[in-house]
Parts: C-alpha cells; structure tokens; sequence
C-alpha cells in the first residue's frame, strides 16, 4: 500500500533525536510522501530544512492561529515569496480556534484572510484548522470563495456535519486524524460517511493525537496507516483501496508534489 501522512510535524522538538528513524519507519509503513507544516513564519527555515533533507518530504508555510496575535501581520507578498521554494506545497496551516485564547479573535481572521488570498494567489492548498469554530469558519471559506476559487483541505477534522458539507461545496477536501480512531468519536465518524470518497486524507498530525492502538505514545507519520484502517472501515472499502484513494486525492489536492516512482517499487 502506498500512504500519505499529508500533516505532520517534523520540525518538533520531540523528533529531534531520531528524526532519520522516524522517516524510515514511515517509509517501510508504505508512507510514500510526508508534508511537514509551518506554524510560524519566524520558525519557516527549520521547516524547510527538514523538507529538504529527505526526497519523500514536502512542507507548508503559514501561520498557526495561536501565533497569529504575534505573528498575523505575516503579509501576502511574504507568504507568496516563500511558497515559491520547490519543496513548500501548501499554505498553512492558518485557520480559527476558538477552544483556547491563545490569540484574539480578530487577529486570527485577519491571518486567515491573508492565509486564502495566498492560496488563491499561487494555486497551493490552504491547510486549515479549525477549532471550536465552524459557524464562522464555515463562513469565511465561502467568504474567500466568492473573491475566487481556491484550493483546500480542513486538517485533523473534528467538526460537525454543517462545516464538512459547505467546506466541500466549495471544493475542499477533508482530512481525518488518529482521532478517528478514539472510541469516543462516533459523531466525526458518522459525519464522514457523508463525505464523498473522492474529498478524503489522511494524516497524523503528529506528535500528536496518537491512533489506537498506539495512544498514549508519541505519534509519528508510520502510525497513518492506523488511521486510513478505521476510515476504510467507515466507508466499507479495504485498507489498500482507503490508503490509493486518499493518496491520488492528496496528488491531486498538493499538485506541487511530485508522484511517487513506483515503476520498480520505488516510492521517490
């Protein structure tokens, strides 16, 4: 099977000591590509130079909503000077979260409004979180939408069934977590029977969020294929037709990224 983990963190400091075996395990997991996300700007070169260490490894650049109080006034000739470096495919992760006070509300929509007209402007999808703020969310894609198409995906998807459909409606993809996985989440589950097979990721998100059977440990992006299991499990389909269909629809949602080589089972 051939997977992608399209959110995760490599830059972190918890993958500091053991980064190279953290990529390989990905790799003898299936992981054919990696997207390592930007959360600050300030913090971009370290991103960047995790993503061109290893060939298999792409990464964003944007700005998280708990930094936009402290780093919101990133502007969008900035944004678009840094995406046009071969390994940054996305832009983000940007978005609302409304769960904690991290940074003030207006200066999270200031970011995030700064975050669309980059994608837009340079065809990258938007990598959007959103916490604890759909109705407004929900909003302000369509908002961006109405000044012109632009490409997306909603992260780590824990929302309800409202902001899927009109995130979708618009074009966006939805990507799905370790959460998924957490007995507790029916309701996300329930949601994502809804959403159409052609609009799904997956991701780790890690360090974070580890899937069962791994909680309680650090996550990592070998752990993706935990998660495209349950998910294949909601949609009724095998493991191996979950993991190539959410790997076509990441090639087609991060267009930048090349496709694997898989002539001679080679996956870069």
């Amino acid at each position: 099977m051939r997977i992608v983990d399209s959110h995760c963190h490599l830059d972190f400091d918890s993958f500091e000591n053991d980064i190279d075996a953290v990529v390989e395990r990905a790799r003898e997991a299936g992981l054919c590509r990696m997207v390592t996300i930007c959360t600050k700007v300030s913090a971009f070169d370290r991103v960047l130079a995790v993503a061109e260490r290893y060939d298999d490894v792409f990464c964003s650049v944007g700005v998280h909503p708990h930094e936009a109080g402290s780093e919101g006034d990133v502007s969008l000739d900035r944004l678009m000077e840094l995406a046009r470096h071969p390994k940054v495919v996305g832009i983000g992760e940007s978005g609302l979260d409304y769960y904690y006070d991290n940074s003030p509300v207006e200066a999270q929509k200031a970011s995030f409004r700064t975050h669309i007209a980059a994608a837009r402007e340079t065809g990258l999808p938007l990598i959007v979180h959103s916490r604890d703020a759909d109705s407004d969310m929900a909003d302000m894609l369509e908002e961006g939408a109405r000044d012109g198409a632009y490409p997306g995906v909603l992260h780590c998807f824990t929302a309800g069934p409202e902001l899927a459909a009109r995130a979708v409606a618009i074009g966006f993809y939805v990507s799905l977590a370790g959460i998924i996985t957490f007995k507790s989440a029916e309701s996300i589950r329930e949601t994502v029977r809804d959403v159409p097979m052609d609009r799904l990721l997956v991701e780790t998100d890690s360090p974070y969020l580890a899937p069962v059977p791994m909680r309680g440990k650090r996550n990592e992006p070998a752990y993706t294929r935990h998660t495209n299991r349950v998910l294949a499990e909601v949609k009724g389909v095998s493991e191996a037709e979950m993991a190539e269909v959410t790997t076509e629809n990441f090639l087609r949602l991060f267009s930048k990224v090349p496709p694997p080589d898989v002539s001679s089972g080679a996956v870069v």
